[in-house]
């Protein structure tokens, strides 16, 4: 039984979905994966299905009909990891954007009892793109900074998506209250877990442009994270994030 868990959402990642879970399961730290795949029309699940025969009770998927969203396929893999015995819950990308060899660089802090949230950075001293677009590194760095000027979070990589959680944070946030689905998603997650008092850390990552597939970005994600930060802090001063435990 391993310690942690690796959620991977996908959507028509056939070229890589069977690169990433060999590589993943060859790293030198037990890592379980639960694949959380959208209805991919491309065979994505029918690969993974094929590979839990070699990785019984390590590889795992859950599927769903048709796209749902990033947002709501991590809280899926959440509610879905705390219900079992995992203590550090993982995010990362299919697409090789996020290096698995940088899993055990995560775990090595969190594990490490130093942060509560540790955070493949892209913006902090050694962090990175390779092949990425000017344009996307440009709209990237501008949104980090327009986060920060709006929620005070004092995070580089406001909507990095390679990051680990203990289990007491996941635990501890209503995951229900969490409205949004794109990368205003991975701000919101990071503000509630600032705002209920865990400990954020960012670690340098170099992010790598995908080479298979097509990249899942769009006008309707940049819209929700430009609107969707105002919100986030103005609905922070009227509710929680905080469960409510049933007395």
């Amino acid at each position: 039984m391993s310690d942690s868990v690796v959620i991977i959402p996908t959507y028509n990642e056939l070229g890589n979905i069977e690169k990433m879970i060999r590589k993943v399961f060859s790293l030198e730290r037990p890592f379980h994966l639960l694949i959380i795949d959208d209805g991919s029309p491309d065979g994505t699940a029918d690969v993974v299905k094929k590979l839990q025969s070699e990785f019984p009770d390590q590889l795992f998927l859950v599927e769903r009909q048709g796209k749902l969203g990033l947002g709501t396929a991590y809280i899926k893999g959440f509610k879905w990891a705390l219900k079992r015995q995992y203590e550090f819950i993982f995010e990362m990308d299919c697409d090789f954007s996020h290096s698995p060899d940088d899993l055990l660089r995560l775990y090595e802090v969190v594990a490490s009892g130093n942060a509560d949230v540790v955070i493949g950075s892209r913006y902090v001293k050694g962090g990175g793109f390779v092949n990425w677009p000017y344009n996307r590194i440009l709209l990237s760095k501008f949104a980090s900074y327009y986060v920060n000027l709006v929620t005070w979070i004092g995070i580089k990589d406001t909507t990095a998506g390679f990051v680990v959680y203990r289990r007491k944070v996941l635990e501890t946030i209503n995951l229900d209250k969490i409205r949004f689905v794109g990368y205003a998603f991975q701000i919101e997650m990071k503000f509630a877990a600032q705002k209920l008092g865990f400990k954020l850390s960012e670690i340098p990552i170099i992010f790598t442009e995908r080479v298979e597939g097509v990249s899942k970005m769009n006008s309707n994600i940049i819209k929700e994270g430009i609107l969707g930060v105002v919100n986030i802090q103005w609905n922070s001063f009227f509710s929680s994030y905080k469960r409510v435990t049933p007395e």
